[in-house]
């Protein structure tokens, strides 16, 4: 039986494990102390531990210690790294991947670019920084584009506008480049104002074959990072197709290519030329997409490509089974890389513990994952969790299906981008295929209204504080709704700062001065189906005692819940009273210059049904009244300012 390590951690991880498995394979995880419990370590018939997923040493001293003839690198970490390439073969190790000699002529751009010229492949026009043909950069025919030499992931690059920004563009880039790739050569190119990224999946054998499994269109993008993907891609023509397809076999061809690689191209809207960008010389984040749209043909029918067994298949040795005439394409498949980060407050990483995940599904949707409730996401890592894949026999219907996964995807305990991701999928602008690769850095996706999302809050949270819990001390907040002579009294909820009041006897929940009629369809296992306003609705909801936690169409929101046994007389130490929580000012017994002792009322407030009594926490004056009776507070606003005696 062949034996696998996989040098990688996470999805990735777990999707190669899957085809290793189904082809017989043994696996093969490695992990640092942070990740030992992770989902990718238990599914591997053995874990070794290292130091860091980028130490060549351990890792190549983990396959020798696992007995692994393979080792496949995933995508990030080690796997475009010639010197781990070198260091594996020195070991007697496969690498499920191109050779360090290959990875050192396509993992540069500059090196790569004289072999895209040698393999009669259109190039970006570009400059000539040093010798004797250098361009002054004041005649450059601006916009350019600075980038790293070395490396990808959008780092080191910069548009450059004028010659006055220059210098200090390339500087930055340059930085940039030396701090993540430890290279600071910069290339200088033609920017192209509106294009389409356009990307071929090749794979090439030990026998000199070199296939193309058609092109993935990866447009939409933020600062060069990749957002949404998609096969096929819906803007070029045939003869396009045909010319892009095919310069990407002759470069693979001319660098001698084995392997899963990926050829990247830059398609100009305004000429519809095409140049040639990078190669990637590994399986990219985006190859579900391909996966999902690729068949090929036999005698016998026609299947889906599963590229990760390819890889493998070549590198035993084996020649690739197909022709390709065979390789064809069916339908339409878009991938969404759902990361941990605020994506409606400046795309901030973002880290903590889950409590509930739920992954969208239906017909055609494929979900790549690993991550699990109650699990740890930090920031060590790239904040990728998972990717949701649509396919659907037609763009359109693929859209669809991505936008609905998307909404049903629900993921609390910390925030995602999912709810992002399901705006832009449902834009006109993407549904018309108009995104080009600086659209996200020209446009901003409007957030979604939170307002159903803190009706379903606010419902469900008087729904749980007032169902009957034997043997079990009522709420403190919780409301009998008894009056004498009339309706039930409705209940005042407090999310963050704001007030929601629900009359569950009329059906109806208000807040900001507009009433929703709300009717309960069912309530199990975290998920709420209401109507609201006529209209069928659901969430995901985890009620705590100081948190109520919401995930409605993908977008997360978490309002704090203020604990009623808090200290309510003073929130600073210099005399400040704030409001504990949103509320009503019942009473005010003091004016300014009133002298109060320790302990005195200076006023009252009513929050949540309870009447809270402000008092002074030591004998003075007071010097502020924020409010007057009758007055709607908001959580934190002064109330009272007490100066103390003597001070």
């Amino acid at each position: 039986m062949n034996t696998l390590l996989i040098a990688n951690r996470g999805e990735i991880a777990l999707r190669v494990m899957r085809t290793a498995r189904r082809l017989g394979w043994g696996c093969v995880a490695i992990h640092t102390d942070l990740d030992a419990a992770a989902p990718h370590v238990r599914a591997a018939d053995r874990a070794v531990r290292v130091a860091s997923y980028l130490d060549i040493d351990a890792v190549v001293g983990a396959a020798r210690e696992a007995g692994a003839g393979f080792v496949h690198p995933g995508y990030g970490f080690l796997s475009e790294r010639a010197p781990f390439a070198r260091a594996l073969a020195d070991a007697g190790i496969t690498l499920v991947g191109p050779s360090a000699d290959v990875m050192d002529a396509m993992g540069r751009k500059d090196a790569a670019r004289e072999v895209a010229l040698a393999a009669g492949v259109p190039v970006v026009p570009s400059y000539a920084l040093t010798g004797p043909d250098a361009t002054d950069p004041a005649s450059f025919a601006y916009p350019v584009l600075v980038k790293a030499a070395a490396g990808g992931g959008g780092k080191g690059m910069r548009v450059v506008r004028s010659a006055g920004d220059y210098d200090e563009a390339f500087a930055s880039a340059q930085r940039e480049a030396r701090s993540s790739f430890g290279d600071d050569t910069i290339l200088v190119e033609k920017y192209v104002e509106s294009g389409r990224h356009i990307e071929v999946q090749v794979m090439g054998d030990t026998h000199g074959t070199v296939l193309h499994f058609f092109e993935r269109d990866c447009s939409t993008q933020r600062r060069h990072q990749k957002v949404l993907e998609e096969a096929p891609a819906p803007t070029i023509s045939d003869e396009q197709r045909a010319a892009i397809t095919s310069s990407a076999v002759a470069l693979a061809q001319q660098c001698g290519y084995t392997g899963a690689g990926t050829v990247e191209f830059l398609l100009d809207n305004d000429t519809g030329e095409f140049y040639f960008l990078e190669m990637n010389t590994r399986l990219q984040v985006e190859h579900p997409v391909t996966e999902e749209v690729v068949r090929v043909r036999s005698d016998d029918g026609s299947e889906r490509v599963d590229l990760v067994e390819l890889q493998l298949r070549v590198a035993t040795g084996e020649p690739l089974p197909m022709a390709q005439d065979a390789i064809t394409l069916e339908g339409h498949a878009i991938e969404a890389r759902v990361y941990a980060e605020d994506s409606f407050h400046g795309f901030l990483p973002q880290a903590g513990r889950t409590s509930i995940v739920r992954w969208g599904s239906g017909d055609g949707v494929r979900v790549d994952h690993a991550l699990e409730p109650e699990q740890e996401v930090s920031t060590s890592y790239d904040p990728m969790l998972g990717k949701v894949i649509a396919w659907a026999p037609t763009r359109a219907e693929a859209v669809d299906a991505l936008a609905d996964a998307l909404g049903e995807t629900a993921i609390l305990g910390i925030t995602t981008n999912t709810g992002f991701l399901r705006a832009l999928a449902s834009s006109a602008e993407f549904r018309d295929a108009t995104i080009d690769t600086a659209w996200l850095d020209r446009h901003d996706v409007p957030a979604p209204d939170p307002t159903l999302a803190r009706v379903f809050a606010a419902w469900t949270e008087v729904l749980l504080d007032t169902m009957p819990e034997p043997g079990v001390t009522p709420r403190p907040w919780r409301a009998d709704g008894w009056r004498m002579g009339a309706d039930p009294a409705p209940d005042t909820v407090v999310l963050g700062d704001d007030l929601v009041v629900v009359d569950r006897h009329r059906g109806q929940v208000t807040h900001g001065g507009t009433t929703h009629d709300v009717r309960l369809v069912s309530a199990a296992d975290h998920t709420v189906h209401l109507l609201v306003d006529g209209v069928a609705e659901h969430a995901v909801l985890n009620v705590q005692r100081d948190l109520v936690d919401v995930v409605h169409r993908g977008q997360r929101w978490a309002w704090e819940r203020p604990d009623p046994f808090g200290d309510h007389a003073v929130a600073a130490g210099d005399g400040t009273l704030l409001a504990p929580m949103p509320g009503t000012v019942l009473a005010v017994n003091v004016a300014e210059g009133h002298d109060v002792a320790e302990g005195e009322t200076l006023g009252v407030m009513e929050a949540m049904k309870m009447e809270l009594a402000l008092k002074a926490p030591f004998a003075g004056t007071v010097t502020t009244v924020g409010a007057i009776t009758g007055d709607l507070v908001k959580l934190g606003a002064v109330l009272f300012v007490v100066e103390a005696s003597g001070a």
